[in-house]
């Protein structure tokens, strides 16, 4: 893990959208294509505000959530929502999305049909994660119904049901994560700091997050 600090979030987020950029570039100068995987929530946000206006040739590039929520693009708590008015605009509207949720009762119903629209655009070329301060990552929680499967098994999608999570969700497993070719968090506040540490001591059935540390770049601001 490396770990990298930043005086303020407002730089953090200039320089990872850049970052991005850059390592987007890169594997489009020696692939046909490039993979950008994102997280949901409010902290990106800036990230993608930057992001979307870079030039480069988005209509190469497959964009995906690392994690979704299984509830239509109308719910205000639908991470898709979010990345087409923030992401999938400007020069990045040309990007190919790959949806993690279809209308359906429940996300298993899917499954097999998210995944296989999802192989294309795997290995990742460019990963960001987010972690919360009860050290989960995508949608990997502790105490998760299907945990053991996100962090150990063989399937690249997982449908999860989390103590405390309202609905269920969809994540990338933790080898889909593993297997990016660059891969980043990033964090802001002193307890996502302490979390990031206390991480660091535990296995990843107690910090999800410490299954994906290893190779990753940590990028932190206090405030």
């Amino acid at each position: 893990m490396k770990l990298l600090e930043y005086p303020d979030a407002e730089m953090m987020m200039m320089n990872l959208a850049d970052t991005l950029a850059g390592e987007l570039k890169n594997t489009l100068l020696t692939h046909e294509t490039a993979s950008l995987a994102v997280p949901g929530g409010t902290t990106p946000g800036p990230i993608f505000d930057s992001l979307c206006s870079v030039d480069l040739d988005w209509s190469r590039v497959k964009v995906m959530l690392t994690d979704e929520r299984w509830v239509p693009e109308t719910s205000d708590r639908s991470n898709t929502r979010l990345l087409r008015s923030r992401l999938l605009v400007d020069r990045a509207a040309d990007a190919e999305y790959v949806p993690l949720y279809a209308e359906a009762e429940t996300p298993e119903e899917k499954l097999p049909d998210l995944a296989d629209a999802m192989e294309a655009a795997l290995p990742i070329s460019v990963c960001l994660l987010g972690m919360g301060a009860d050290m989960h990552t995508a949608s990997i929680f502790p105490g998760a119904d299907q945990l053991d499967l996100a962090l150990n098994g063989a399937d690249r999608l997982v449908a999860m049901r989390a103590p405390g999570a309202p609905e269920p969700r969809i994540t990338l497993s933790a080898s889909v994560l593993n297997a990016a070719m660059n891969r980043h968090i990033v964090i802001i506040g002193p307890e996502k700091r302490a979390a990031l540490e206390k991480a660091q001591t535990l296995s990843p059935q107690e910090a999800p997050v410490a299954a994906i540390l290893n190779g990753t770049t940590v990028h932190w601001a206090e405030k």
